[in-house]
């Protein structure tokens, strides 16, 4: 079936975060992520444009389907060297009611699409579900952020939040006993404090300066690093975090 004009205009809105407010919908771009899309969240796919030479490599179902040739699919893609298919998904409603897991992984302003979707993957990795973020992060249901995350967005509770005083406060009405920031400096050992996943918030902040909210009854929490030089990224910082929740379910 050919790309109609109605879903051509609203394939173009939806590279912008208006166009994604306006229609409650998103793109994901990438064959690997538009596999992972249809085979874990099928109710959730619109249809599926995909170029006309990387028709004879993707299959899914018919009604979905929608050939465009290659110049326009080109104009409309996201990235500089496509793989030939963006599938149009409506985007969840937030989430709502208990927290579901262990802890929380707040996000404070963290603007980098690749961190981003670097700890959504680790964090659904890991069997965890609660990923909340501040005003002036990333938008999760963007074009980058998307390809980042491979559409793990679509399982996660996702919960945005204007302050991280309303996101703690919000937590704490809902059974959270702790929150801690990450720190690069100073803080509690994140190997040997015992409280840090036991129904608590753990705050990542962005790159370059790290968390910019605050919270007075926070706790902070460090990953020891006994070469005395800060080595790790945001998304590194989560993951040592995230699968230190992993590995003391396992002891």
């Amino acid at each position: 079936m050919e790309l109609s004009r109605k879903e051509l205009a609203l394939l173009r809105a939806l590279a912008t975060r208006q166009g994604r407010k306006k229609s409650g919908c998103c793109r994901c771009e990438g064959l690997r992520a538009v596999r992972e899309l249809l085979a874990f969240y099928p109710e959730k796919v619109k249809f599926a444009a995909v170029s006309e030479s990387a028709s004879g490599v993707f299959e899914c179902a018919p009604e979905l389907l929608r050939i465009v040739p290659d110049k326009l699919f080109s104009e409309i893609s996201g990235t500089v060297s496509t793989q030939g298919i963006i599938a149009v998904a409506q985007i969840p409603p937030e989430a709502s009611g208990e927290i579901k897991g262990n802890f929380v992984l707040a996000l404070d302003q963290l603007g980098d699409p690749g961190n981003f979707g670097t700890i959504a993957r680790s964090l659904r990795a890991a069997g965890e579900y609660e990923l909340w973020y501040t005003k002036g992060s990333i938008d999760p249901w963007g074009d980058k952020a998307i390809r980042s995350g491979m559409g793990v967005q679509f399982g996660l509770n996702l919960r945005r939040f204007e302050t991280l005083e309303e996101l703690a406060l919000a937590g704490v009405r809902m059974g959270v006993k702790n929150v801690f920031i990450a720190d690069p400096h100073q803080g509690e050992s994140c190997f040997t404090c015992n409280a840090l996943f036991d129904r608590s918030i753990i705050v990542i902040g962005g790159e370059p300066n790290g968390v910019k909210g605050a919270y007075p009854d926070a706790r902070r929490v460090i990953i020891p690093m006994p070469g005395d030089y800060e080595s790790i990224n945001a998304a590194q910082a989560a993951t040592v975090l995230i699968f230190e929740s992993v590995r003391r379910k396992m002891n």
